[in-house]
Protein backbone atom coordinates (compact mmCIF):
# COMPACT_ATOMS: atom_id res chain seq x y z
CA UNK A 1 0.00 0.00 0.00
CA UNK A 2 1.67 3.51 -0.87
CA UNK A 3 1.54 6.54 0.88
CA UNK A 4 -0.55 9.89 1.28
CA UNK A 5 2.65 11.44 1.21
CA UNK A 6 3.43 9.86 -2.13
CA UNK A 7 0.09 10.83 -3.68
CA UNK A 8 0.43 13.71 -2.89
CA UNK A 9 3.53 14.13 -4.65
CA UNK A 10 2.24 12.64 -7.99
CA UNK A 11 -0.99 14.85 -7.46
CA UNK A 12 1.45 17.67 -6.99
CA UNK A 13 3.74 17.24 -9.73
CA UNK A 14 0.63 16.00 -12.09
CA UNK A 15 -1.08 19.86 -11.58
CA UNK A 16 2.03 22.04 -11.47
CA UNK A 17 4.11 20.51 -14.19
CA UNK A 18 4.23 21.89 -17.40
CA UNK A 19 5.78 18.76 -19.27
CA UNK A 20 3.82 16.20 -17.33
CA UNK A 21 0.51 17.93 -18.49
CA UNK A 22 2.19 18.28 -22.17
CA UNK A 23 3.33 14.07 -22.14
CA UNK A 24 -0.14 13.73 -20.56
CA UNK A 25 -2.17 15.72 -23.45
CA UNK A 26 0.41 13.46 -25.98
CA UNK A 27 -1.00 10.54 -24.47
CA UNK A 28 -4.69 11.61 -24.47
CA UNK A 29 -4.69 13.05 -28.04
CA UNK A 30 -3.73 9.91 -29.47
CA UNK A 31 -6.24 7.62 -27.89
CA UNK A 32 -8.53 10.12 -28.92
CA UNK A 33 -6.95 9.70 -32.56
CA UNK A 34 -7.11 5.75 -32.45
CA UNK A 35 -10.41 5.50 -31.05
CA UNK A 36 -12.01 7.63 -34.06
CA UNK A 37 -10.19 6.25 -36.53
CA UNK A 38 -11.22 3.02 -35.05
CA UNK A 39 -14.78 3.67 -35.51
CA UNK A 40 -14.33 4.73 -38.98
CA UNK A 41 -12.57 1.62 -39.35
CA UNK A 42 -15.63 -0.20 -37.93
CA UNK A 43 -18.03 1.58 -40.39
CA UNK A 44 -15.91 0.42 -43.08
CA UNK A 45 -16.40 -2.86 -42.05
CA UNK A 46 -19.91 -2.72 -42.56
CA UNK A 47 -19.65 -1.85 -45.95
CA UNK A 48 -20.06 1.94 -45.99
CA UNK A 49 -17.57 4.84 -47.23
CA UNK A 50 -15.31 2.31 -49.35
CA UNK A 51 -15.44 4.01 -52.70
CA UNK A 52 -12.51 6.84 -53.24
CA UNK A 53 -14.88 10.30 -52.77
CA UNK A 54 -16.27 8.76 -49.81
CA UNK A 55 -13.16 7.39 -48.03
CA UNK A 56 -11.47 10.77 -48.72
CA UNK A 57 -14.71 12.61 -46.78
CA UNK A 58 -14.92 9.94 -44.08
CA UNK A 59 -10.97 10.36 -43.52
CA UNK A 60 -11.46 14.39 -43.32
CA UNK A 61 -14.15 14.19 -40.81
CA UNK A 62 -12.23 11.57 -38.70
CA UNK A 63 -9.85 14.60 -38.49
CA UNK A 64 -11.98 16.64 -37.82
CA UNK A 65 -13.48 15.22 -35.55
CA UNK A 66 -10.40 13.96 -33.59
CA UNK A 67 -8.98 17.16 -33.78
CA UNK A 68 -12.00 18.85 -31.56
CA UNK A 69 -11.94 16.60 -29.00
CA UNK A 70 -7.62 16.80 -29.02
CA UNK A 71 -8.67 20.93 -27.94
CA UNK A 72 -11.54 19.87 -25.49
CA UNK A 73 -8.92 17.51 -24.05
CA UNK A 74 -6.70 20.28 -24.06
CA UNK A 75 -8.64 22.54 -22.41
CA UNK A 76 -9.96 19.50 -19.57
CA UNK A 77 -6.17 18.87 -19.06
CA UNK A 78 -4.97 22.45 -18.71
Amino acid sequence: MQSQAGFDAASDLLSNSFLAKLIMWGFVSALLYHFVAGIKHLIMDLGHCEELESGKLAAKVTLIVAGVLVLLAGVWIW
